[in-house]
């Protein structure tokens, strides 16, 4: 190894959460060297890869262009709950609940979210149902909808384990020869020939390329370079103690969507209990208030806990009472349209950059690793990508690196 750094790699990931750690995953499994930096100790509280569970489903109302990724995605975690022993994916099944006017409301993007969702199913062969608010009601009692609300059942949508797949995927890195860098913050990247040199607090890594997965640092350290503006959002998850805790047991409750106004705040989702939180997992959005990802409120008041209560809660879901046993706030990096973000750097094309949050990135991630990781390392394969990256062009294998 040369004196002047203290790592040669293939490949240096730069941010470890979902996104990141499945890419150092991919990167080693296909026989690189690669180097994992992130300035924290991940799996950790400060980003956007935590609050123990995420929701998966397959009809991405998103987009279509997504449904390649987070089909994947499924795949890939099962092949990793096999190496890791470790439960990863619990299909619970998915219910998507529309109050009247849902066809003007946006979740994660633009109008139609439910709309979309049904017509994703249908071309997709996704295995659904229609349900009225009678068979709702009938079907799953924690949920009060309106005669007039109309509703989608997913039967492979799920619960993902955030933090769990974070570990195991870096784990599973580590095995295959990956090397970490944690509580390391990067403080610059220099392009050196075909090369780039990645300077941290604690040395510099030498890189035959870099792919940058920041999350909410994205917009500080690369914000022009993006393309495309991105906004830093804190978000709040609540644990509701219920009542009736067996309406919300696993195998009884699904993961939900309940859109039932204009706006990012005009819906609320939620988990079935079995998370290990003595509570009930609920959550909205809100797009309204930009953050700084160092200086976030991480606290949540009183009158936030009521205001989620009181507006989303209380005349729509049976058995909760409004008490909180947990609180966590996490942070969104949307772009105005909630679409990904793939691209070379403009002055470097060793250097790949990637915002892929905007609130629903966490299915998707494991599928958007492995592709992000054959795209840098020169090689076909993966869920596409090309819709995020209006940069791309095809690269040439990286050049392995050896120790001196």
């Amino acid at each position: 190894m040369p004196s002047a750094f203290k790592a040669v790699a293939d490949v240096a990931v730069i941010g470890l959460g979902a996104v990141g750690s499945a890419a150092l995953h991919h990167l080693a499994k296909a026989g690189a060297r690669p180097a994992g930096i992130d300035r924290f100790h991940p799996p950790h509280d400060r980003g956007s890869s935590h609050g123990v569970t995420r929701i998966t489903r397959l009809a991405v109302g998103e987009g279509e262009a997504f449904v390649p990724l987070v089909a994947r995605s499924h795949e890939l975690w099962r092949e990793l709950e096999q190496t890791s022993g470790l439960e990863l994916f619990r299909r619970t099944g998915g219910l998507i609940i529309a109050s009247p006017g849902a066809e003007d409301y946006a979740f994660h993007g633009p109008a139609g979210f439910f709309k979309r969702t049904v017509a994703i199913a249908r071309a997709h062969g996704i295995a659904h149902e229609r349900l009225s608010a009678a068979q709702i009601r009938a079907r799953f009692a924690m949920f009060t909808p309106d005669d007039a609300d109309e509703g989608y059942f997913e039967h492979d949508a799920g619960v993902l384990y955030a933090e769990r797949i974070v570990q195991a995927q870096l784990d599973a890195a580590v095995h295959n020869g990956a090397t970490l860098h944690l509580d390391e913050r990067v403080l610059r990247l220099e392009p050196q020939g075909s090369d780039v040199v990645v300077h941290t607090e604690h040395g510099k890594v030498l890189a035959g390329r870099v792919l940058v997965t920041a999350g909410p640092w994205m917009p500080q350290l690369f914000g022009d370079a993006m393309g495309r503006r991105l906004r830093v959002l804190r978000q709040i998850l609540f644990w509701f103690r219920a009542s009736e805790p067996k309406l919300y047991a696993p195998g009884h409750c699904p993961i939900w969507i309940w859109v039932h106004g204009a706006g990012a705040a005009g819906a609320c989702y939620g988990f079935p209990m079995g998370d290990g939180v003595d509570g009930v997992k609920v959550a909205t959005e809100q797009d309204a208030t930009e953050t700084d990802p160092d200086r976030v409120k991480r606290n949540v008041s009183k009158a936030e806990v009521a205001t989620m209560f009181e507006t989303h809660l209380r005349s729509r879901l049976n058995g909760l009472v409004p008490e909180v046993v947990r609180t966590t706030t996490c942070l969104y990096t949307n772009t105005d349209d909630a679409g990904f973000v793939v691209r070379r750097h403009p002055s470097a094309a060793s250097i790949t950059l990637v915002s892929a949050c905007s609130g629903h990135a966490f299915k998707h991630s494991a599928a958007l690793g492995e592709s992000l990781a054959g795209r840098v390392l020169g090689r076909d394969g993966g869920a596409p990508i090309d819709a995020f990256d209006p940069t791309h062009e095809p690269t040439t294998r990286a050049s392995p690196r050896r120790s001196a």
